[in-house]
């Protein structure tokens, strides 16, 4: 589907695809403590084409244990979308920026979706 002001219009033939051939789309879920420090991150990740996209889904609730003790914290997500060779560098940089000790890098091949978006994906975060 594509959407054109109001008019959403369904494309001919379109549906999900195979990945193609090259680097491949990946996504990559970060949690933050609130939505500003995502934002920070988000925009440096997107100038410096690390990232194609980032999304910001606040009203995360994440319970986990860290260093012995049970941990219930708000926070919010990041949806990173990026090329799986620009990873390494991603994370790093995400590493770099991120206010917690560990920081939740952690990547998801896309298996398929609309070829013009992982084209675009692709394409945005080329070096």
């Amino acid at each position: 589907m594509t959407q054109r002001g109001s008019e959403v219009t369904e494309r001919e033939g379109a549906g999900p695809a195979e990945p193609s051939e090259g680097p491949g789309a990946m996504v990559v879920l970060v949690t933050v403590p609130d939505a500003e420090t995502g934002a920070q991150i988000g925009r440096t990740l997107v100038a410096e084409r690390l990232a194609a996209c980032v999304n910001l889904v606040p009203g995360l609730r994440s319970i986990y244990r860290w260093e012995g003790e049970i941990q219930d914290d708000a926070e919010v997500l990041l949806l990173v979308k990026t090329r799986a060779d620009r990873l390494p560098e991603l994370s790093s940089r995400v590493e770099a920026l991120h206010p917690y000790e560990l920081p939740e890098v952690l990547a998801l091949a896309a298996a398929g979706g609309s070829p013009a978006y992982l084209d675009w994906v692709c394409s945005e975060a080329s070096p």
